[in-house]
């Protein structure tokens, strides 16, 4: 038991340190984009909770929020006011309690939701090599896009009007703008995440178990 939490313990330490090197890396872990930010960090957040469960995952998709706060704080860019209540840019350019909602739930589930698809998977069509590259490739892409989704609908319900003219995409307001960002966005990050996901845990997976 105490081996096992040992291990646990390590593996949680490494993912965090993995993620807060990727953060606060500039344009790494957080890549500027003309609309916001796109991510890497979201991978080692997907990654470690696949290899350690939802609740670790949980705790990883805390510090994945914790450094979008920290990086649209310190590193503000056009639409860092949605991630930040601690950024101003003036013209009604201003985070609130919203953007904490925004920065840490999306990213909090990002390490809850790719555990549960993996079971799920696991449970209705079964287990075998190729079905577990398959599953995770499977729950490397929900955990991206669950992001992505996400964040895009809450900066659309608490920011919709406000980002649309801090990007200058007034003419998409709506629905538009959550699309555009998936395929954008979404799209490539889902894509990095599902060819990672079976690599990466199958390979620690076996170092774990040595």
């Amino acid at each position: 038991m105490k081996k096992n939490n040992t291990h646990r313990l390590t593996m949680l330490a490494m993912f965090t340190a993995l993620i807060l090197l990727l953060a606060l890396t500039p344009s790494i872990g957080y890549i500027p984009l003309p609309w916001g930010n796109a991510t890497t960090v979201h991978i080692p957040v997907i990654i470690g909770a696949l290899l350690l469960g939802p609740k670790s995952g949980a705790f990883l998709g805390g510090v994945f929020g914790l450094s979008s706060l920290i990086t649209n704080t310190i590193r503000p860019g056009v639409a860092s006011f949605v991630f930040s209540p601690f950024v101003d840019l003036g013209e009604g350019f201003k985070g609130n309690f919203w953007s904490l909602v925004i920065c840490f739930v999306p990213r909090i589930l990002v390490g809850v939701i790719p555990p549960l698809v993996l079971k799920l998977c696991q449970k209705i069509g079964g287990q075998g090599n190729f079905k577990d590259k398959l599953y995770l490739i499977i729950a490397g892409v929900f955990g991206a896009l669950t992001n992505t989704i996400f964040v895009m609908s809450f900066i659309y319900i608490f920011f919709g009007e406000q980002y649309a003219l801090a990007t200058n995409r007034v003419g998409q307001i709506g629905i538009m703008v959550i699309l555009t960002t998936v395929l954008f966005n979404g799209v490539p990050e889902a894509v990095i995440s599902g060819a990672v996901s079976p690599l990466a845990v199958l390979g620690l997976g076996k170092i774990i178990k040595r």
